[in-house]
């Protein structure tokens, strides 16, 4: 003959999930708090090279010309008339430097009037995006 055993369960016997969910909430804010975003200009450009070349701050404005002559923001078509009023809007948040991706077969005249619109803009510190060699 079989005996069975049974057991009943008592309020200690559970596990206690809190501290798992504390920790995980913890990690997720670290998380957060320490990822970098970049914001890209949304096209790709055939930038120009240059042996003076150096890295930039990742947290900038990053504008691009098109070989077809678009100014992009965002993977937006802004035109020259939007550039003024986009670095003005972000940089009343934050002060921080813009870089001009311009192909490389794009008109210095284009590349001249979209910088005068960055400076009008409010821009202090303004680069233009090469290739290194």
């Amino acid at each position: 003959m079989k005996q069975r055993f049974s057991r009943k369960v008592t309020a200690g016997d559970e596990i206690n999930m809190s501290p798992l969910i504390d920790m995980v909430f913890i990690l997720l804010i670290f998380f957060i708090v320490s990822t970098t975003f970049v914001e890209e200009s949304g096209v790709t450009v055939d930038k120009p090279e240059a042996v003076s070349a150096s890295q930039l701050e990742k947290k900038s404005i990053i504008l691009a010309i098109t070989s077809q002559g678009k100014v992009m923001y965002g993977g937006r078509d802004i035109g020259t008339a939007g550039v003024r009023g986009t670095v003005r809007r972000i940089l009343r948040k934050t002060k921080m430097p813009v870089i001009i991706q311009a192909d490389k077969t794009v008109p210095t005249e284009l590349l001249v009037h979209v910088l005068d619109e960055v400076k009008m803009g409010g821009a202090e510190r303004v680069s233009i995006a090469t290739e290194v060699e």
